[in-house]
């Protein structure tokens, strides 16, 4: 090798020098790429939910209320008519946190994406023990 080719490599050498010491790496940080799709990004699953429910004691009256609802009737209206609970002011149970709710209830209701009063998404006919629910949510936290 000769004394040109000596020189240049040496440049080089002294420009990742500086090139390191120009980009700080935070203390204790690791160089490794970006986390797609890894347990890390995943958002944790929801522990309350804002949600709703129409509570009838006769399959014959929760079946009447979830096709009113599937009509375009607003669940909120449905629920006060229908709803044979506390929540009969429009259906309203307020936030509830995991564990507060019955199982067959809780596994239903935090499945469900937000919706609306007025484009409901709802859980159907869940059966638990204290009758008939029809469920929607309004937002998870």
């Amino acid at each position: 090798m000769g004394k040109d080719s000596k020189a240049k490599l040496a440049a080089k050498g002294k420009e990742k020098e500086k090139d390191s010491k120009a980009k700080p790496v935070a203390k204790g940080s690791k160089s490794k790429p970006a986390a797609k799709d890894t347990e890390e990004t995943k958002q944790k699953p929801a522990n309350s939910i804002l949600v709703r429910h129409i509570l009838c004691s006769k399959q014959s009256d929760a079946l009447k209320a979830l096709e009113e609802i599937t009509s375009g009737i607003a669940f909120n209206l449905v629920a006060t008519k229908y709803s044979e609970d506390k929540a009969r002011q429009g259906g309203s149970l307020g936030w509830m946190i995991r564990g507060s709710m019955v199982d067959d209830f809780q596994k239903v209701a935090f499945d469900l994406p937000n919706s609306t009063c007025t484009k409901p998404i709802h859980s159907g006919l869940v059966k638990t023990k204290f009758g008939y629910h029809i469920i929607m949510v309004e937002d998870h936290k």
